[in-house]
C-alpha cells in the first residue's frame, strides 16, 4: 500500500526515504486492522475511536435497488392521455363557467393568488379573469387525463372540461378521439369522460393513497404546456392539505414538478398505481416551484365510481354548521384536547336536530370514524349514503354521549357544513353589556326573535377589542347556559373563574350568523 502526494515531488533520495516510511506505516495500520477487525481513524489531538462504534454509527436506509423510473413509465404511459376542450363563453364568464374550484379562495388567505390551475393552450392564464366583452368566443384549454377502464373511461379534473361543447382526447399513440362527458363534480374538481376506440384500451388502477407517506416517491405523467407524455418525479411532501378550494379538501402535497397542462393527470407510486390526480400548484409565477397538490385516490375513486354509475355524486347531509375547536375553545368546553368539530348551528328540520344534536356540542365521532378536526366531519358525512343510520359521538358539558342519526341527502342548494367564524376569539372583559330592549334592537337593527345580551361598547385597549368583539354583537350563551341579561353573563363567567377554568365559550350572533368563540380567563 502506497501513498502519493499531490505536491510536486522532492529529490529522488528524499523521496525514496519518504516512500519507505509511508510503506512501513501503511503495513502497520493494515496489521492492526487485521488483528482487531476494526478500522481506526486518528485525529490530531484526540484519542482514536472506532469508526463503526455503535454510539457513532450513521443512520442508514436500505437500498431499494431501483436505478430508474423507466420501467414504471413504460408500463403506465400508454394509459395517460391529453385532453383538449373548446367552449363558447363570454370572456368575463370564462373563468366561472370553467368550474374553477379556486375562484372563492380569499385573496388574503395563506394561498390566495398563489393557487394556480394548470391550463395550457390559448384560452386563459391560471387564476386570471378574462377581460369583459359582450360577445361570445371560443375558449380553448389543454389538460391531462388517464384511462381507468379498458372500455374507454377517462378521469380528469372538472376545471379541465368545465362546460365544454367539444372535448378531444389524444391517446399515447397519437390517435385522437371525441370524448363524451359522463359526469362532473365541482366540489371535488373531478370529471369522468368516455371515448369509443373500437378496442380495449390500456388502463391503470388506483392505489391506496391512505398509506402514502411523506418521503414516498411519486411519478407524475401529463401534458404540461401541451407537451404530451412528459414525466417528472418527486416525493410526497405532506398529506391532508386544505387549500381552501372546497369543503372536502384533503390533498396530497407533492414536489414532483407539475405545471399548466398537468391538471387531471395522474401521480403514480412505484407500483405503477395512481395515488393522486394533479390539480393545483402553489406558485408566484404560474410555474412549478415544487409545491403541487393532488386529489388522493381514496377521495377520487368513490366519486368517479358514482359518476360512472349515476352521472352525479350523492352525498350525505346532517344539517349542522361547524367551526374548529381551538385550544382555548377546548379549555372553555371542558375538553381534554382540541379535537372534533364544534356545532355552531343546527338546522331545525335537519337529521342532526332530529337526533338530538345541540348547539355547542362537539362532534368527535361519526359512523365509527374519529373526527379529529373541522374538515374531517364534512368528508366523513359526505361519504355516508343517505338513509343510513349511524352513531354520532358528541362531547356535551364535558362528557361524551352517543346519538343515533339517520343521514339525509345533500341537495345542490344546501350550504356546506363547514362554517368559519368571522372572529377568532372574544372576551367579555373590557366591554360594556346591555339588555336587548326595544331601543337597542332598533339602534342595532336586531330582529325580534334574536335572544341574548348585546355588546354596547368595547374598550379599545381591552381583551375584547384585541380579539375582535364589536359593538352590536349578541351573546346568547355562556358555556352551555343561555343568557338574557348582562348580570347572567357576568355571573356565569365568574363561576368559570372560580372553577379554575382558563377559558369560557360564548355563542355570539353577528348579523344573524351564530358562532362560538373562546374567551381566555385571567385568574
Amino acid at each position: 500500500m502506497t501513498f502519493e502526494s499531490s505536491r510536486e515531488p522532492p529529490s529522488t533520495h528524499v523521496a525514496n526515504h519518504r516512500r519507505k516510511f509511508f510503506n512501513v506505516l501503511a503495513a502497520a495500520l493494515m496489521a492492526t486492522t487485521a488483528l482487531t477487525g476494526t478500522a481506526m481513524l486518528v485525529r490530531t489531538g484526540e484519542a482514536a475511536a472506532p469508526v463503526n462504534s455503535p454510539a457513532q454509527a450513521p443512520i442508514t436506509v436500505p437500498a431499494t435497488g431501483m436505478q430508474s423510473f423507466a420501467p414504471i413509465v413504460e408500463r403506465v404511459a400508454p394509459a395517460v392521455v391529453n385532453v383538449a376542450t373548446t367552449q363558447l363563453a363570454d370572456r368575463d364568464q370564462a373563468e366561472e363557467d370553467s368550474g374553477n374550484p379556486f375562484q372563492n379562495v380569499p385573496p388574503d388567505s395563506p394561498m390566495g393568488e398563489m393557487l394556480k390551475r394548470f391550463f395550457g393552450g390559448q384560452g386563459r392564464g391560471p387564476m386570471t379573469r378574462s377581460m369583459p366583452q359582450r360577445h361570445q368566443q371560443k375558449v380553448h384549454a389543454l389538460g391531462s387525463g388517464f384511462i381507468i377502464d379498458p372500455m374507454g373511461y377517462i378521469a380528469t379534473n372538472n376545471h379541465v372540461v368545465g362546460k365544454a361543447s367539444d372535448i378531444t382526447v389524444t391517446l399515447n399513440d397519437g390517435q385522437q378521439l371525441k370524448a363524451k362527458l359522463i359526469g362532473r363534480d365541482p366540489k371535488t374538481d373531478l370529471a369522468l369522460l368516455k371515448v369509443d376506440a373500437g378496442k380495449s384500451l390500456p388502463y391503470v388502477g388506483f392505489g391506496d393513497s391512505q398509506t402514502a407517506k411523506p418521503g414516498d416517491w411519486v411519478v407524475a405523467v401529463g401534458n404540461p404546456f401541451g407537451l404530451g407524455g412528459s414525466v417528472t418525479a418527486g416525493i410526497v411532501s405532506a398529506r391532508g392539505r386544505d387549500i381552501g378550494s372546497g369543503p372536502y379538501d384533503d390533498f396530497l402535497q407533492i414536489d414532483a414538478p407539475i405545471n399548466r397542462g398537468n391538471s387531471g393527470g395522474p401521480s403514480f407510486n412505484l407500483a405503477g398505481e395512481v395515488v393522486g390526480i394533479n390539480t393545483a400548484i402553489y406558485s408566484p409565477s404560474g410555474g412549478s416551484v415544487g409545491i403541487g397538490f393532488a386529489i388522493p385516490a381514496s377521495l377520487a375513486k368513490p366519486v368517479l365510481d358514482q359518476l360512472r354509475e349515476h352521472g352525479r355524486v350523492d352525498r350525505g347531509w346532517i344539517g349542522v354548521k361547524i367551526q374548529p375547536v381551538t385550544p382555548d375553545m377546548a379549555e372553555g368546553l371542558g375538553l381534554k384536547a382540541a379535537k372534533g368539530a364544534l356545532v355552531a348551528g343546527v338546522d331545525a328540520d335537519g337529521p342532526a336536530a332530529r337526533a338530538g344534536v345541540r348547539q355547542g356540542d362537539v362532534i368527535v365521532g361519526f359512523n365509527g370514524s374519529a373526527i379529529d378536526d373541522l374538515h374531517g366531519l364534512p368528508r366523513t358525512v359526505a361519504a355516508t349514503p343517505a338513509g343510513k343510520s349511524v352513531d354520532v359521538v358528541v362531547s356535551r358539558d364535558g362528557a361524551e354521549q352517543t346519538l343515533r342519526l339517520e343521514v339525509g341527502g345533500l341537495k345542490d342548494d344546501q350550504m356546506a357544513s363547514a362554517d368559519q367564524p368571522s372572529a377568532a376569539a372574544d372576551n367579555t372583559l373590557g366591554m360594556r353589556l346591555a339588555p336587548l330592549n326595544q331601543q337597542n334592537r332598533q339602534r342595532f337593527d336586531i330582529a325580534r326573535e334574536v335572544k341574548g345580551v348585546i355588546v354596547a361598547d368595547v374598550r379599545p385597549d381591552g381583551p375584547a377589542a384585541e380579539v375582535g368583539i364589536n359593538a352590536g354583537d349578541i351573546i346568547s350563551r355562556v358555556g352551555s347556559a343561555s343568557v338574557n341579561s348582562p348580570e347572567q353573563v357576568v355571573s356565569t363567567i365568574k363561576e368559570a373563574q372560580r372553577a379554575g377554568r382558563k377559558a369560557v365559550t360564548l355563542l355570539v350572533n353577528r348579523g344573524g350568523e351564530e358562532h362560538y368563540v373562546a374567551v381566555p380567563l385571567k385568574a
